[in-house]
């Protein structure tokens, strides 16, 4: 079939195989381009948890290329059929394991759901077959919904403020209009459905059980990732449901630490383009002018820029750069006061009319697609493509 972008608002529902393969070949190549031999220690035995997309896709990537580790992926992802597409997440895995596998990596992918006790057996399982003790555990996990496997209840996420309404300026990525959308304040059940959904109860149940069974390296380290953002974000993430789910993960780190024989940290990234971030209202926008001025500064970062730095500057470094709260920042090119300050005196005065001028909403878009496989240079767009791809790694 000839695959081309359907993209409905925030979610694109098809993906291109060929380009979704050639964005992953483009960051190991990056990864591969750069000098990791200055870090502290290295990682030898990974799991990633949520490896298919975005900063956990980048985060194996790192791992494997950087530093030559094991890389064990889990994600929960689409397969493709003859008549439909498989999910991006579902091409980047089968990319990534065949160029693993052709460069002489160890890596195994499981498909699944991530919160089950399932999953966590099937991985120990893994583990206890043919790696060895983990010694770095990445938790990138992000979901809309999660099953407590123990008592069976689903509960559901939501992107809400809290305390009260949030009325913002916000980008339709369809007309490229600019208008005010509010967002009703969370309810306590909704807030609480977030924290089991995002916060750091799974996180946590995949360390014990790794511990447990005995597959945990001692000193091991392990890392959940998050973002807080500033002035103009912060009410629909750090102030809000999802700011909420996060602060359970530092609490969650301090648990694990108090607990286990690991070093359990927070890391905070930068705004990215995400299938998730899409999704939030003042997100298109912010992250349309941050683009614009980042790159007129030459401090643009995408996920595998971020995660180069965080594996060599915060993990494997001997003086990492750690905020108040014991947590990784590699967020501070995005956060530093005079780049907020040029942020915010253009999203005070953009509108519709000036979009192009004031922001760079192209760049926005075009890391969009990109997710998904489509707009890569090198990609023939216009051919005519098998969505079956081998899934031989599962």
């Amino acid at each position: 079939m000839i695959i081309k972008p359907k993209v409905r608002g925030f979610i694109c529902t098809n993906a291109h195989p060929v380009g979704c393969a050639e964005n992953v070949a483009q960051q190991i190549n990056y990864i591969k381009s750069q000098s990791f031999e200055d870090t502290n220690g290295q990682p030898k035995n990974v799991l990633i948890i949520g490896a298919s997309t975005g900063y956990g896709l980048a985060s194996r990537i790192t791992a494997a290329y950087g530093f030559g580790a094991k890389t064990l992926g889990l994600f929960f992802e689409k397969p493709a059929s003859e008549k439909r597409t498989g999910s991006a997440g579902y091409y980047n895995s089968a990319a990534f394991e065949k160029q693993a596998k052709a460069d002489g990596l160890y890596s195994k992918s499981i498909n699944g759901d991530a919160f089950s006790s399932a999953a966590k057996e099937q991985v120990i399982e893994c583990i206890k077959a043919d790696m060895g003790k983990i010694d770095l555990v990445v938790y990138s996990l992000a979901s809309p919904r999660r099953t407590d496997p123990v008592t069976g209840e689903t509960y559901v996420s939501t992107l809400k403020p809290i305390g009260k309404p949030y009325t913002t300026k916000s980008l339709n990525t369809d007309t490229k209009l600019i208008s005010e959308v509010s967002v009703e304040a969370a309810n306590d059940d909704e807030i609480a459905g977030t924290i089991k959904v995002m916060g750091g109860e799974d996180w946590a149940l995949w360390m014990n059980a790794l511990n447990d069974a005995g597959v945990l390296a001692g000193g091991a380290k392990t890392v959940a990732y998050t973002y807080i953002g500033d002035k103009l974000t912060k009410p629909m993430y750090g102030d809000a449901t999802i700011g909420k789910a996060k602060e359970h993960l530092d609490v969650t780190a301090a648990d694990l630490n108090s607990r286990l024989d690991v070093d359990a940290r927070v890391s905070v990234l930068k705004a990215v383009v995400t299938q998730a971030s899409a999704a939030i209202p003042v997100m298109p926008l912010y992250l349309s002018i941050l683009f614009k001025e980042m790159k007129e500064e030459g401090t643009q970062e995408g996920c595998i820029e971020q995660l180069r730095r965080l594996f060599k500057e915060c993990i494997y470094s001997d003086q990492p750069r750690l905020d108040s709260d014991n947590r990784f920042r590699v967020d501070e090119l995005e956060l530093k006061r005079e780049m907020q300050a040029k942020v915010e005196s253009a999203w005070e005065k953009v509108t519709s009319e000036n979009l192009a001028e004031l922001s760079d909403y192209d760049g926005y878009r075009a890391d969009f697609l990109r997710l998904f496989g489509f707009g890569i240079d090198g990609v023939d767009y216009d051919a005519d493509i098998n969505p079956l791809v081998d899934d031989n790694f599962l």
